[in-house]
């Protein structure tokens, strides 16, 4: 849905900027801590004559063993009480009001792996890069296995930004933020500009480009794999901590579910995952997706202005070209729609639902008579038909075209940072951001 990054999007994009960082914001200057000296010393020469006398008195009676001990324990005292640091520096340049986290045991580095899952009757790859869908086998009519997802052989694309964001998960916050900015409890926040000029799917280094931890994998039954990724404060300019999750499992029938969750740790902040994996139901070597079927269960789309920035409204499909509320060819009116599909679509429609989750779109391609059903509980879908995509060398060689490859990326809306009117992505310390999805396969 995007414009390409690394070699691809320098085709496309005559400006490539550099991010823009927010300041960090200045530690407030602490008040000056004065340290009043001992009473000991200031009080030294104001004490009274007949108190020296009295000293004198006893002096004169104290048997000298006694003056020797006493001599003994002042002196001691004196040495703890002048050694001890005074007890309002200890902590003088501690913020009060900081959240302090215990620090995680340093980890040995991660390296780039792919883990299998196979139950039988689907075979799919999981890379911790990016927590990436590499490869997903279904069958077809004729129950011969299928790879039904655009990627690659080797990781490097994934690792490096050449990829096109090839089956992997989209973060922190999903699809573009306008002029890669935004305020959150009166600060402003300055994003990475990797789509001029606004920023899209997290940055520069969003979490599709990261290694995540793999943290268990299970090759039983119904075989999965989790992955977690600590986002840091400040990455790519977002705003606190976060501990993300992502659980790929494929159950008993011909079923991929992702299970994503995200926790705030110490700060409010905007969080949308997205899955983005291009799907080609033919093969993922079988040229365009233009004669697929789909149909999306959305009456209304977020019109988007020239820079593919939502504009606040919210436009019926029916009568345009948007209109897949009944299933319709995906080629026979894309030449309507300028440079191709790239929207989003609100999921307002009511529809079949299921542990949850509404049905969001069903695909069908026509030759291997391969059906995909998606379920989902987010509030939108992005679709998107591979619009950029210009030579793209993949699998075994293959080389991915214009509309290679379809998106449908459920997700909360474009921008929904700055337009008061979506729903909101902004998620707080003590709640929890989830997102389930089911990738269903049958035949007709």
């Amino acid at each position: 849905m995007e414009q390409l990054l690394g070699l691809g999007a320098q085709q496309q994009q005559q400006q490539h900027h550099q991010p823009h960082r927010s300041q960090s914001p200045r530690t407030p200057t602490r008040p000056h801590l004065q340290h009043i000296p001992s009473n000991r010393f200031r009080d030294h020469h104001h004490a009274q004559p007949h108190a020296a006398a009295a000293a004198l008195k006893i002096l004169r009676i104290t048997p000298p063993f006694f003056l020797i001990l006493l001599a003994a324990v002042y002196l001691l005292a004196s040495f703890t009480i002048l050694s001890a640091p005074a007890a309002s520096s200890l902590r003088a340049t501690e913020n009060p009001n900081r959240l302090v986290l215990p620090m995680a045991a340093p980890s040995r580095p991660r390296s780039p792996e792919i883990f299998e899952l196979d139950n039988g009757r689907m075979r799919a790859r999981i890379s911790n890069v990016g927590a990436t869908v590499t490869s997903l086998l279904v069958p077809d009519k004729n129950g011969v296995l299928g790879d039904v997802v655009l990627g690659f052989d080797s990781l490097d694309p994934y690792l490096n930004g050449t990829s096109p964001y090839f089956g992997c998960i989209v973060g922190r916050v999903a699809n573009r933020i306008k002029d890669a900015m935004f305020t959150l409890n009166g600060v402003q926040y300055s994003l990475g500009i990797n789509n001029p000029p606004n920023t899209l799917h997290g940055g520069f280094k969003g979490f599709d480009k990261v290694i995540w931890e793999v943290t268990e994998y299970n090759e039983g039954k119904t075989p999965s794999v989790t992955l977690k990724y600590y986002s840091k404060d400040g990455e790519e300019g977002y705003p606190g901590d976060v501990s993300v999750t992502a659980r790929y499992s494929l159950l008993s029938s011909t079923s991929l579910k992702l299970e994503m969750e995200a926790v705030p740790l110490n700060k409010a902040t905007p969080i949308s995952l997205a899955q983005h994996t291009y799907w080609n139901l033919a093969g993922h070597n079988s040229g365009d997706v233009l004669r697929h079927l789909i149909q999306i269960q959305a009456s209304h789309i977020t019109p988007a202005d020239q820079t593919s920035i939502p504009t606040g409204e919210f436009m019926p499909v029916s009568g345009t070209p948007f209109d897949f509320l009944t299933e319709s060819e995906i080629g026979g009116r894309i030449g309507q729609v300028p440079a191709g599909y790239d929207h989003n679509y609100v999921l307002d429609s009511p529809g079949e639902v299921k542990s949850g989750l509404r049905h969001v779109a069903k695909v069908t391609e026509p030759s291997s008579l391969r059906v995909l059903n998606i379920w989902a509980d987010a509030p939108g879908v992005q679709f998107y038909t591979g619009n950029f995509l210009d030579g793209v060398v993949g699998k075994g060689g293959v080389v991915y075209g214009k509309h290679a490859g379809l998106c449908l990326e459920t997700q909360g809306f474009p921008n929904a940072v700055n337009q008061p009117n979506f729903p909101s992505v902004v998620v707080h310390p003590g709640e929890k951001y989830t997102h389930t999805m089911l990738f269903e396969f049958s035949t007709k």
